[in-house]
């Protein structure tokens, strides 16, 4: 798809390819609105994920920034920002169950900060749970003392809650990390970092049906999607993908699962 400006997203989402479209945590968490993530930079080529027998040797063979996993894989990644109303947070985790899929989050500090029960959550459910900087702001734009401590804080956040860090790194506002903060999270203890090949816009708010037709037209084997928590339009529209992908015989599994 060609690149995407900020002034012509909706168009582009309503204008999508015509396929088939078919409670609060405790802790303290209340409802906390909606998310809100600023469009990030449209990721650039993807660099290709090898099958590999084992599962060490392929990590060891993923890309600084990893875009995708294997294209003749019939498993894709559907990833979230983890951020916005947790009741919403709990309805896309529990419709992807529902369904026998496995979700990607990766989540703000300050949201976990609000909301620690969702870190327990997320994992109890078996989904994959990493970190998307402390505060979600513009990364690539800071100085690296800075910059450092939106990996680290978040970092320490999901260290405390969950016993680990998680395994995924990706930038708050970009969609790919600047030479700097890509060294940044390597050494935080992120030897990657989680890209996408299918962003769903999702939070230009188009409407559900736009979302699930921007996602079912990009969407192929290995594919990693990029989607958000926090908007009702991504709640609505998760039931119909789930249902396309099983029909075309993709599953949704964790990233972990597909670049294993």
């Amino acid at each position: 798809m060609g690149r995407v400006t900020p002034t012509n997203r909706r168009d582009v989402l309503r204008a999508g390819a015509g396929l088939v479209a078919g409670g609060a945590m405790a802790n303290g968490c209340g409802t906390t609105g909606t998310a809100t993530a600023a469009p990030p930079t449209s990721p650039s080529a993807s660099p290709s994920v090898s099958p590999s027998p084992s599962s060490s040797s392929a990590a060891e063979r993923l890309p600084l920034q990893v875009t995708h996993g294997p294209r003749d894989s019939a498993k894709v990644a559907l990833t979230f920002h983890g951020q916005g109303d947790p009741a919403l947070a709990t309805r896309l985790l529990t419709t992807a169950e529902q369904h026998g899929a496995h979700l990607t989050v990766l989540a703000v500090g300050t949201w976990l900060d609000a909301c620690p029960a969702m870190a327990r959550r997320i994992l109890d459910g078996g989904h994959d749970l990493g970190n998307h900087t402390q505060r979600h702001i513009s990364i690539n734009a800071m100085a690296e003392a800075g910059a450092r401590k939106e990996i680290t804080d978040c970092a320490d956040r999901l260290q405390r809650l969950t016993g680990s860090i998680g395994r995924w790194f990706r930038p708050s506002r970009a969609a790919t990390a600047s030479p700097l903060v890509a060294r940044l999270a390597v050494a935080a203890g992120y030897p990657h970092v989680l890209s996408y090949d299918v962003d769903s816009l999702d939070y230009t708010q188009p409407g559900a049906s736009a979302v699930t037709r921007k996602v079912l037209a990009e969407v192929r084997g290995g594919s990693v999607v990029s989607m958000h928590f926090g908007y009702q339009d991504t709640a609505d529209a998760l039931p119909d993908v789930l249902q396309e992908l099983h029909r075309r015989g993709l599953r949704a599994v964790t990233t972990t699962e597909l670049l294993s």
